[in-house]
């Protein structure tokens, strides 16, 4: 398929953007993309592109924003139930570590998630992928985490590699077991610790050949914070997870700064999330490192706080930025990447063009996957949105709608 006549073609060419470089977006005025076997074959303008293949399939975008699809990096889009009553009870003062505190937050989904069938958790996650799809997500990372069991985690695996191979929607995987301490070890976290040391990942590891041959291993990632995971605990499971070859991701500095930047740098973590309260120094080893910063700008819109992660410090420090929904039941019930890059814009200091960047590329660099996806380049998988609009800016300037007209998930046309 020949898609051509974009009033803009977005081809964000050239790999990850570092520091001050983020906003590359490659435009093509009046562009087009040829796909074939969901693989794109050729970029350039309409004109050349329809005389050089003048019998090809086309598809007319008729003056509309083509660009690739946005790259989700941090969700938890797997849990059953939901979490409204906690919603009003921080209306009322109650904070986020006081509600997890008290048997809420994390815990409360854990045991509606334990307690759902495999069945119903795949109605319930299709129907998210699928809304996040509509509103331009043509991939998505997709953590475990709502288990805290070896059992359920699992199982949770099990239905993330079933909607994976569904689609559309293409998933990377992350295994959470260490998302909070598990209410059978509430006053044990070492205990707890230690069963995700010592069985949790090495079952994990000979499990995983089993049920997704043709997946890498899946990410590992721990919630390093107060109420959660303290630094050493973070060290001890990352570093098992490391020695067992899993690829390292950490949630770190959303509520206090414990250090866990300065250990996803150590142990060459592919990104670290959250950085709400990141200081100084460690956005300053982030800025030296290839370890992504991953903003959630949803998390602290939906818990009404007034703190978002330091974009422009990390870019004056040279680091490589992404952004990502955050979609969970508890702080963040949102999978729609344009509303991500809206508050980026008003709350981050970025431009339209820097969180565009963000959201593709550098979103695909943070689940290591921007050699295939995350910009339109001959070779690269074909997965593109088309936005009803023929200006870029027009994401990040307008939100509460969706502006994508239809998405193409490896050459294959969605119309939304």
């Amino acid at each position: 398929m020949l898609i051509h006549s974009a009033s803009q073609l977005l081809t964000l060419a050239g790999g990850p953007q570092r520091g001050r470089e983020l906003g590359q977006l490659g435009i093509i005025p009046k562009g087009a993309v040829l796909i074939r076997n969901g693989i794109i074959e050729a970029v350039g303008k309409s004109d050349e592109l329809r005389a050089a293949y003048p019998d090809e399939p086309d598809f007319d975008a008729l003056d509309r924003v083509v660009m690739p699809g946005f790259v989700d990096p941090h969700t938890h889009v797997i849990w059953a139930g939901d979490r409204a009553a906690e919603f009003e009870m921080k209306l009322q003062g109650k904070t986020y570590l006081e509600i997890l505190a008290a048997g809420g937050g994390i815990l409360s989904t854990v045991r509606a998630t334990r307690s759902a069938s495999l069945n119903s958790l795949l109605d319930q996650t299709r129907l998210r992928l699928w809304t996040m799809f509509e509103h331009g997500t043509t991939t998505a990372e997709a953590k475990t985490g709502y288990g805290l069991k070896t059992a359920v985690e699992l199982r949770l695996l099990q239905a993330l590699i079933a909607l994976d191979r569904e689609g559309p929607v293409e998933l990377a995987f992350t295994f959470l077991g260490a998302h909070a301490i598990a209410p059978e070890y509430k006053d044990q976290p070492d205990q707890y610790t230690e069963l995700i040391c010592e069985t949790m990942l090495p079952m994990l590891k000979e499990w995983w050949p089993n049920h997704a041959p043709q997946s890498p291993l899946p990410f590992v990632d721990v919630f390093c914070e107060n109420g959660a995971f303290n630094l050493e605990q973070s060290r001890r499971i990352l570093s098992t997870a490391k020695e067992l070859g899993f690829p390292l991701k950490i949630h770190a500095d959303e509520f206090g700064n414990l250090g866990g930047v300065p250990l996803a740098v150590e142990l060459g973590a592919v990104s670290a999330d959250h950085l709400v309260l990141t200081s100084d120094e460690d956005i300053r080893l982030l800025g030296q490192s290839d370890t992504v910063a991953v903003a959630l700008p949803c998390t602290p819109f939906g818990l009404a706080e007034k703190d978002y992660t330091p974009a422009r410090k990390i870019l004056d420090a040279g680091g490589i930025l992404a952004i990502a929904t955050d979609l969970n039941p508890g702080t963040a019930w949102c999978g729609n990447m344009q509303f991500a890059i809206a508050l980026a814009c008003r709350y981050m200091g970025l431009t339209p063009a820097q969180a565009i960047a963000a959201a593709t590329i550098n979103a695909a660099a943070a689940i290591q996957r921007a050699d295939r996806i995350g910009s339109i380049e001959v070779g690269k998988q074909g997965d593109l949105i088309i936005l009803d609009v023929d200006d870029y800016r027009h994401l990040g300037y307008r939100f509460g709608t969706n502006l994508v007209k239809a998405v193409i998930k490896k050459g294959r046309l969605y119309p939304v």
